[in-house]
């Protein structure tokens, strides 16, 4: 028995182990029971909400819109967001930020940065002395509070999360997901990143705008995917770039979920430039013409110099844009637009499509880059779908569809909002508190990224050269998120390596100066030499390094090792019994696979040569080997991509070492680095169990890296922690400044109201002369206070407003009482006559069915009669007390002997809902007195007619024999009682026999 206790006792543990920890996770999943996604688009921004009793919804701003205007207003101690921004853009155009996304990770030398400050003259750019990264400087602000665009994107994003999201989804969202453009490279993407992070938000994925539309639109028609194919064109024109996405839709088997929909990115095509705005800058420019040619003459200033008056007219140039989308022409009216001169002129859609011509004409550009990188015809295209506001125009839509070849465009998706849809959907999916039905999403790279590396060779005796080699990591229009593993075999010695943008070809040379730099980071490894001197009798696997394109489309370095092998002999006597259970019980837990396999829930890792990469031949001592792992949460069901076929042959002596390990996978070696194990060894037979081959024992040494940033260094962390600590300062000023308007409110009102209500005859009334005098002087003075000081801190508003409450209290209190007087003493004289006649009713019942006790009913009388008593001494007192006076009756003094009579009463009212009634007495025959209530007629006195020559002192006929022994329970013969052949009621007292049953005492 004390062995059974003994081995419970760990189950019991583990049990209690296992609740823990499922209540651990089920209060972490409380706090994060709601999800977001920000569409941080170039003009608006969208967000949209998942949380329980809330499916998918795009969540309204202050002022009930679903959009919120990308625009941030900074003043010396004030900032504004969205809708208040953009009616600030007028009055002071030169703190008023907008389209600053253009300007992320991009470099003073960038062309758009001079494009931006061609398009908004009005904002001063500095630039980082270190960095080289766009800074607005806003006057009258030192050049301490200079602005970077990231960090006007934490505003905006901030601006639409903690405040207002808070107050409106009731509880608070820190997992979102955000969308970006898809021609973002590293250095973009790790600035929303950075600037998310600012805003306090856990990201779950950067997902491109192009998926999350296209997710959108498979999730609403998931019924209509089927196993064949479809492709489908979304061609995106939005306020500040154009992009062409051809996705393919189709049912593919997955290994979690069987069969589930899938898209794939199969092409993609942009233009950066091409949008909405460019056509308002163009109109813009148009009516700033019309406006100095109706002022010719009068040596009036250029209209372009004045910067609110270009404000105005980019405004109206927004509208004009909208209403020409539908109609033929249309009036420009700007009242005062500058010197207060009006200006009216009439444009035309002519008009319009003429200053855009050279716009129009690059619409199908992104459509031809799209088919191109997809390697596809348009009659493989089964429809071209519109997304975006700008594709409303109808020169765009008519350019396109001759472009595209097509009887028509699709216009059955929600252009503004399909994006923030698809990603919110995509937040749902990643999150932990909510389950979704699987939609396989494969993402496409944009951009290819390749490792270079350089190595001296020796071609001849004795003559050594450099040699450059390069690797294509992951290529264009390749799946992502993945990792690889990238193999250098002929190393024994420090060296560097260099990751950089691979061929980009495909860009332009204006699009190449946009993107900035194309190398991205310089590796440099640190103890090379040294592991190859810590394992000197060990073989030498390479030096392994381990990338990772994870969701959101970044790339990172997860680690470097140096791997080592050797061949162990094993005596037989070495494995124990308990060996041999610890074996067994660590392959059931996964102990025989590698750390590069299952390392963050990826599958066994998949192996292939990468040929080099263009027209770079490597020598045969050259060869790097270069491993891919397959991505589990994608939930990728197709089939995994053919390797790739090698460029060069392998040296002798590494293929002996492949003949040797028998070209095995990383998913068959051994998973603890110390660990060893035999591989594909068939079992021996009993006899020859003693006889062990020799087995492999893997070492793996990690390597010290050291990353040089080549595209934008990223900030440093002291400087980090200064712009958080700044923005976190400004924050609290915000706060500051929302919490002194409040209480300057309050304390505004509360002034006006009170000097109003002394006006009143009621409170005139109850008050003398002199003491509305000293209210109103006193309110008088806090209004001069407040209204002729500095700006006051909260707290002494706070109690310059509870000063004046004290001070008005009597007044206040007089009136309230007598407001509640009548009321109340309504109230109390109801239940006083009530009470009254309840007590009575009460005294009335008979002894014999009395269920209240003298002392019951004796309580109740004098809690009523004190009640009288009490409203009659404190009437008559209260009318002798002037009305200016504290006074004596009081509404809750009213409540409280209310509640105690009420209290007495009900006590009364239960006891005689829950009293049984007490039983009838019978007469000197055993009958009853009165007869029943539900007795019928016949029982009710019936009276029995005699045969002929009987008397009723005769002997009743006798029951049957059966009857008189009695029936076992449960027996169900019937009687039949009352009706006819049933016995007539019987006297049995006098004779002792049973009398029968009525039907009323069944």
């Amino acid at each position: 028995m004390t062995v059974k206790v003994r081995r419970q006792r760990p189950r019991r543990r583990v049990f209690w182990a296992l609740v823990a920890v499922l209540l651990a996770d089920l209060l972490a999943l409380s706090d994060t029971l709601a999800v977001m996604s920000v569409d941080l688009g170039s003009e608006s921004m969208k967000v949209a909400i998942v949380k329980p009793g809330v499916p998918m919804e795009i969540v309204l701003n202050k002022e009930s819109r679903r959009k919120t205007p990308v625009i941030v207003t900074l003043k010396e101690n004030e900032r504004f967001f969205g809708d208040s921004a953009a009616s600030m853009a007028i009055k002071n155009p030169k703190a008023t930020l907008r389209y600053f996304q253009h300007l992320l990770g991009k470099q003073a030398d960038n062309p758009h940065v001079a494009l931006y400050q061609a398009r908004f003259p009005e904002h001063e750019l500095t630039f980082d002395p270190q960095r080289q990264t766009v800074h607005f400087q806003i006057s009258p602000w030192s050049q301490q509070l200079s602005w970077a665009p990231h960090w006007c994107v934490f505003l905006i994003v901030w601006s639409r999360w903690d405040p207002f999201l808070l107050s409106s989804v009731e509880q608070p969202i820190k997992d979102a997901v955000i969308t970006v453009p898809v021609f973002f490279n590293q250095a973009e993407r790790r600035a929303v990143l950075q600037a998310a992070r600012m805003a306090g938000l856990k990201v779950l994925q950067l997902i491109n705008d192009n998926t999350a539309t296209a997710l959108s639109y498979g999730v609403f028609r998931r019924k209509d995917i089927n196993t064949t194919a479809q492709n489908i064109m979304f061609y995106d024109m939005g306020s500040g770039s154009t992009v062409c996405t051809i996705v393919t839709y189709q049912m593919v088997k997955t290994k979690e979920a069987g069969m589930q929909p899938q898209l794939q990115i199969r092409g993609v095509g942009f233009d950066r430039t091409l949008g909405g705005l460019e056509m308002e800058l163009r109109l813009r420019e148009h009516l700033a013409g019309l406006f100095n040619e109706q002022r010719k003459g009068q040596r009036a200033k250029d209209v372009r110099e004045n910067p609110r008056a270009m404000a105005k007219l980019l405004r109206e140039a927004n509208r004009l844009k909208t209403i020409l989308s539908a109609n033929a022409d249309h009036m420009a009216q700007i009242e005062g637009l500058m010197d207060d001169v009006d200006f009216k002129a009439k444009v035309t859609r002519v008009e319009f499509e003429e200053l855009c011509a050279d716009l129009f004409e690059r619409v199908p550009g992104p459509v031809q880059q799209a088919l191109q990188s997809a390697e596809m015809s348009l009659d493989e295209i089964e429809q071209v779908i519109l997304v975006g506001g700008a594709t409303r125009v109808p020169k765009v839509q008519e350019v396109l569809l001759k472009a595209v070849g097509k009887e028509e465009l699709g216009k059955n998706i929600n252009a503004d909002e399909a994006a923030a849809m698809g990603a919110v959907y995509q937040a749902a999916a990643l999150s932990k508190a909510f389950k979704v039905k699987p939609f396989v999403v494969r993402d496409a790279v944009v951009y290819p990224i390749l490792v270079e590396f350089t190595r001296e060779v020796e071609e001849e005796p004795g003559v050594h050269n450099l040699k450059h080699n390069k690797r294509v990591l992951f290529s264009r229009m390749g799946p992502y998120p993945q990792r690889k593993v990238i193999t250098f075999n002929r190393y024994s010695h420090d060296f560097n390596f260099h990751i950089n943008y691979g061929d980009l070809g495909f860009l332009g040379p204006e699009d190449l100066r946009v993107f900035g730099s194309q190398n991205l980071t310089t590796v440099k490894l640190k103890g090379v030499g040294d592991s190859f001197k810590k394992y000197p009798d060990y073989e030498s696997k390479g030096i392994k390094a381990h990338f990772n394109l994870d969701e959101s489309g970044v790339l990172s370095l997860d680690r470097v090792e140096s791997v080592f092998e050797t061949l162990v002999e094993d005596s037989p006597e070495e494995e124990s019994t308990l060996t041999k259970l610890g074996n067994t019980i660590s392959s059931l837990f996964g102990g025989g696979t590698t750390p590069d396999a299952k390392e963050n829930g990826t599958d066994t890792v998949q192996e292939e040569e990468e040929s080099p990469a263009e027209g770079s031949k490597d020598e045969p001592g050259e060869q790097v080997e270069l491993k891919e792992e397959a991505e589990a949460p994608v939930e990728d069901g197709s089939q995994p991509l053919p390797p790739e076929p090698k460029g060069d042959a392998a040296p002798e002596g590494e293929k002996a070492t492949e003949k040797e390990n028998g070209d095995q996978s990383e998913a068959q070696k051994p998973s603890e680095k110390a660990e060893a194990g035999p591989e594909g060894v068939a079992p021996a037979p009993e006899g020859e169990k003693k006889q062990k081959p020799a087995r492999k024992q893997r070492m793996v040494e990690e390597i010290g890296v050291e990353l040089v940033v080549l595209d934008l260094p990223d900030l440093p962390e002291d400087k980090l922690a200064q712009s958080v600590q700044k923005l976190q300062d400004l924050t609290l000023r915000d706060l500051e400044k929302q919490e002194r308007e409040k209480a300057a409110n309050s304390l505004e009102a509360f002034i006006f109201e009170t000097q109003d209500k002394l006006y009143q005859p009621e409170y005139q009334e109850v008050s003398t002369e002199e003491q509305r005098e000293e209210i109103s002087g006193k309110l008088s003075a806090a209004s001069t206070w407040w209204n002729g000081s500095s700006p006051s801190s909260p707290r002494m508003l706070k109690e310059k407003l509870a000063e004046l409450r004290k001070l008005c209290q009597g007044l206040f209190f007089r009136v309230e009482e007598r407001k509640k007087w009548p009321e109340r003493l309504s109230a109390l004289d109801n239940l006083l006559n009530h009470s009254s006649m309840f007590l009575k009713g009460a005294r009335l019942i008979p002894e014999m069915d009395q269920i209240f006790t003298e002392v019951e009913m004796t309580t109740l009388e004098k809690v009523i009669n004190e009640t009288w008593a009490w409203k009659n001494a404190t009437l008559a007192e209260q009318a002798k007390l002037p009305a200016t006076e504290k006074p004596v009756l009081l509404s809750k003094d009213i409540e409280a002997k209310m509640m105690a009579l009420d209290r007495e009463v009900q006590y009364l009212l239960n006891k005689a809902k829950f009293t049984k009634p007490r039983p009838r007495p019978k007469d000197k025959n055993g009958t009853r007195a009165e007869p029943p209530l539900n007795a019928t007629a016949s029982d009710q006195g019936e009276k029995v007619i005699l045969p002929a020559g009987q008397t009723e002192d005769a002997e009743p006929i006798s029951e049957p024999e059966k009857v008189e022994t009695g029936s076992e329970p449960g027996d169900t013969e019937p009687l039949e009682l009352g009706g006819p052949g049933a016995e007539p009621e019987q006297k049995e007292q006098s004779t002792g026999q049973k009398q029968p049953l009525k039907n009323d005492e069944l």
